[in-house]
Formats: structure tokens, sequence, C-alpha cells
């Protein structure tokens, strides 16, 4: 693959007929040879693809032919070739999963969009703001924005449960933040419905900030869900993340052992190569030894 690229976007849109849409979007990304992920839902689309940048700009016109998402924000980034192993369309409830209430709409109340160039003079200025980290405890601990207040979210359905620790920012600047902006439409109204009274999102996410500003206010690398685990755009900037074993700086992910499990967990090279294997805890350990003597 000649200059691999990656397309990210998402779109909260009224679908009358996900199946049918999901049918023919799996069709064209076929036809392509697109490699990559699209959710379908009634609420409107989320999808990444790599490809070369001739047959992205292929698929992003027809995409854009629907009126529907004519408007859609398409990020790019770098690829590697082999970031996604095949091509999912799936039909589901959301386009990102959050298990808020149905009373939770981004497009009726939410969090102001605030520009990737407001929050960077925010910065310049020192103003008085709280950045809300919306990506789940494994994404920060590679990366985040200075100001930032970790949720130790373990998934997006468990902001309910940590509203208690911002709850004294209620009359304060907030922003909610996270990779592409999507989660933050939802989760920003959220903080809204619950009676912040100056909630902000970072519009288009965490990557077009360091897209624009690389190296500046956002420490470490930005977590992805594909092939490449993280990356970065460049500019000075420190790394942050910390191998779970030895404390050593690291941005290297490897997943569990225990299949069952798959938890993601930063390591270092160093004890990548001295373990047999890998494990988020001797509970899990033990599940795998205690299987494998089972069938031995």
């Amino acid at each position: 693959m000649k200059n691999p690229e990656i397309i990210l976007f998402y779109n909260y849109v009224t679908v009358e007929d996900p199946e049918a849409l999901a049918d023919r979007e799996r069709s064209v990304l076929s036809v392509l040879g697109l490699k990559g992920r699209l959710i379908v839902a009634p609420e409107g689309i989320n999808g990444t693809f790599e490809g070369e940048p001739e047959v992205l700009a292929k698929y992003i016109e027809h995409l854009k032919s629907d009126k529907r998402f004519k408007h859609t924000n398409i990020k790019r980034s770098e690829g590697t070739g082999d970031a996604f192993p095949r091509l999912s369309v799936k039909v589901k409830p959301e386009i990102v999963s959050n298990k808020l209430t149905k009373d939770i709409a981004p497009l009726a109340k939410r969090g102001r969009h605030l520009p990737a160039h407001e929050l960077k003079k925010w910065y310049t200025e020192n103003k008085d703001f709280h950045i809300i980290d919306m990506r789940s405890d494994y994404e920060v601990a590679v990366g985040k924005f200075d100001k930032t207040i970790d949720m130790n979210l373990e998934a997006s359905r468990d902001l309910k449960k940590s509203l208690h620790k911002i709850e004294h920012l209620k009359d304060k600047p907030v922003v909610a933040v996270c990779t592409g902006g999507i989660k933050c439409e939802k989760m920003s109204a959220f903080l809204v419905n619950n009676g912040f009274q100056d909630v902000y999102q970072l519009d288009q996410g965490i990557h077009t900030y360091m897209q624009k500003y690389p190296g500046e206010d956002f420490k470490g690398a930005l977590y992805t869900f594909d092939g490449r685990k993280v990356m970065h755009f460049g500019g000075e900037r420190e790394i942050i993340g910390v191998c779970y074993k030895c404390d050593a700086k690291t941005e290297r992910y490897e997943n569990c052992a225990d299949k069952r499990c798959h938890k993601q967990m930063l390591i270092c090279d160093s004890c990548v190569e001295k373990d047999q294997g890998i494990y988020c805890s001797d509970i899990c350990k033990t599940k795998v030894e205690n299987s494998s003597s089972v069938h031995a």
C-alpha cells in the first residue's frame, strides 16, 4: 500500500433504516478494498478506515454525496498499511456505547463546541478552567492535557459513579475531551443535564488539537483503536506512560495473556523480554496456569 492514510469521522444524524445504510456502505467499502470499522445506528454513523489516499478520497466523495453526511468532518493521519485486519460494518443501538439514558441527546442539549484555537488561547492566557477527560483510564495513562482531571473511567458508562469527583466544578468552565470528539457529544450533555453551568467540548477532539499544536499542552501520546496503538504529531513532548511492572517510561501497550481478560497495559521493552507471559494480575496468571494444567 502506497502512502497509507487513516480517516476518522462521525456524524450524529437521524438514520431511518440503519440496516439498509449498513448494507450500502459495506458494498461500497468492499468494492474499494478498504479495511476498518463502521458503526451505523439510528442516531448516526461512526467510522475509521485505512487505505491509499486516492481510494479514501473516492469513499469520502461517496459518503458526502448523501445529504445526511454532507458536512461530516473527516480527520486524517498517517497509516501503517496494516492498521486494521479486516472490514467490519455493524448496526448497533448507539454509535459509541456509553449506557446513558435516552434523554441525553447530543442534538438537543450539550456542551458548547470549543475550537482548538480557542482552547489554545485559554492555555496561553492561563484561564481558570479544567479539562475533563472522558476516555478510559488506559487511554489517559499514555497521554493527557495539562489541567486534566482524570475521571478514572474503566469505560464511558462509569461517568455516573465518578461524577462526585467534579461536583465542586459546577460553576467553573469545564472542557470535556476525547479522542475524536464523539464521546464528548453525549458525555458533555450528561454534565449539562446534571447541573454544570459552563460546559464545553473540544471540537473534533484531541486528535485535531495535536495536529494543530504538536507537542503543546498535551503531554505524551494519543491512544488509537487500531494497529498503531499510539500516535503523536511531532514537536517536543514528554513521555508520561509508565510500565506497570517497573515504572520505566514507555508508550508500548500489550494485552493481558488471559484471553478472557485481554486488558491493555503499558509495559516497557525490557519487561516484555524478561517475562514469559504478561498478566494484569496474579488472578489472571493463575487462571491461565490452571487452565493449561487441566488440558495438559
